[in-house]
């Protein structure tokens, strides 16, 4: 049992604990959650709170109800993030990773700006840009392949931002913010769905001369400044049969 403090309803906490075992492979597909009681008697709450748990994973797919057995895990991919909510998490714990993901392959180079990533930094097409490039994985396999774009400016303040290595000491953006003292304030994010071209199945790691015939996710993020410096442009290109999913509160 969690014994993180926070704000979050004690059913809610309940679901994040056992979605956070599920979806780092601690609990595998097939396994049974503990019964109702248990739960209720291990959280020290009422059997009522402990169902509205188990109906939460229910609802968001990670487990099944099986009668006179219990509640067992399902085999599922986790869904992608858009850029914002790894920013979120990013500024949260330093690292953009979703729960049970890693990332490798990272790339960076010095190129000339394609026209849709001039337009949405606001430079001069052929414009000398970062490019870094990463996968995420998870269990399943590619997530997402994700493309963050920056002002080349920005390499000469931060080194780091042209080298093909994992960022130390915080995001792209965080070391943005830090080394120029203005902070990240507005983001634009877009979400759309698209056939894989050759080169998107060569990102993905499939054979670019059959690629899936299913579109596949893509989000953009652009991040502003305080001065409305836009300091970074990303592309996310989810892996075939991911999916996008985000999760509000709703106030009455």
């Amino acid at each position: 049992m969690s014994d993180q403090a926070d704000n979050r309803a004690p059913y809610a906490q309940i679901a994040a604990h056992y979605t956070e075992l599920i979806t780092s492979g601690e609990l595998q597909p097939g396994s049974l959650l503990p019964s109702i009681k248990s739960l209720a008697q291990e959280w020290k709450v009422s059997t009522a709170t402990a169902e509205k748990a188990l109906r939460k994973l229910r609802t968001e797919g990670l487990v099944r109800g099986i009668h006179g057995i219990g509640t067992e895990v399902l085999d599922r991919p986790s869904p992608m993030s858009s850029g914002s909510q790894r920013q979120d998490r990013g500024r949260r714990s330093g690292s953009s990773w979703g729960s049970g993901e890693r990332s490798d392959s990272h790339q960076a180079a010095v190129v000339p700006a394609p026209a849709d990533v001039a337009r949405a930094l606001d430079v001069a097409p052929g414009s000398d840009v970062i490019r870094r490039r990463r996968v995420y994985r998870d269990r399943h396999g590619i997530v997402a392949h994700s493309t963050s774009w920056i002002p080349a400016r920005y390499g000469k303040l931060i080194p780091e931002l042209m080298e093909s290595d994992r960022l130390t000491g915080g995001t792209s953006l965080q070391l943005i913010a830090q080394a120029t003292g203005r902070p990240i304030t507005h983001r634009i994010d877009t979400a759309s769905a698209r056939l894989l071209t050759p080169e998107d199945a060569e990102l993905l790691e499939l054979d670019p001369a059959q690629p899936p015939a299913d579109p596949v996710v893509v989000m953009t993020a652009k991040f502003v400044d305080s001065e409305s410096n836009v300091v970074e442009y990303g592309v996310d290109l989810g892996g075939p049969g991911r999916t996008w999913r985000t999760e509000s509160e709703v106030t009455r």
